[in-house]
């Protein structure tokens, strides 16, 4: 299950006179991660490289900042997919220390000082909701409402017509044993309806 991060992080490693600040950042999106590596830049203005790595929103990115190519935002980047990170800015601001540390160097560098900033910082699993709507007869809307706060489901829209309509959020992970548990309980007797696409 992909996860995120609670807040932001750092590390600081030195290797052969070079100084590697990692930074990692919860985003939302591409731009929010260009405006913090934006401020990075500011802050060390000394700096010789500030790369970086992000996945979020359905976006990637894996910036070398003038570091050999495939030396330091896609080894990054492989760091953030391998803990299956979303919505997560990975930087590394790094002074050069004058000692050129190889490609091999590099890569162990990079990863090294996202990998620690990530090891002091809060995973938070990322859930994605979806909506269901069903109708019933009005002798089985205790019965539903019993079931659905035992699966942790929040109702969203209650309507009392001919039948008893019902709308709630579940987490989709559990969607599809949470439909089959309901038509159980109601014998059948649930009609579920599609949703309306927002306008």
């Amino acid at each position: 299950m992909p996860q995120t991060i609670a807040s932001f992080a750092t590390s600081e490693l030195n290797v052969k006179k070079s100084r590697f600040l990692g930074f990692v950042h919860p985003v939302a999106d591409r731009a929010a991660a260009q405006a913090i590596v934006a401020q990075l830049r500011a802050q060390h203005p000394a700096a010789a490289h500030v790369c970086w790595a992000l996945l979020a929103g359905g976006q990637s990115a894996a910036v070398d900042d003038g570091e050999p190519g495939g030396t330091a935002g896609r080894p990054m980047l492989d760091v953030l997919r391998h803990q299956d990170l979303e919505g997560v800015l990975a930087a590394v601001v790094r002074y050069y220390g004058g000692i050129k540390l190889g490609a091999g160097g590099l890569v162990r560098a990079y990863t090294d000082a996202v990998a620690q900033a990530l090891l002091t910082v809060e995973k938070i699993a990322i859930v994605r909701y979806t909506e269901l709507r069903c109708t019933l007869p009005y002798p089985l809307e205790g019965l539903l409402r019993r079931e659905l706060a035992a699966a942790g489901a929040s109702l969203v829209e209650v309507g009392h017509d001919e039948r008893v309509m019902l709308a709630f959020r579940v987490a989709e992970h559990t969607a599809a044993a949470l439909v089959a548990r309901l038509d159980e309980a109601a014998s059948g007797q649930l009609a579920w309806l599609k949703n309306e696409p927002d306008c």
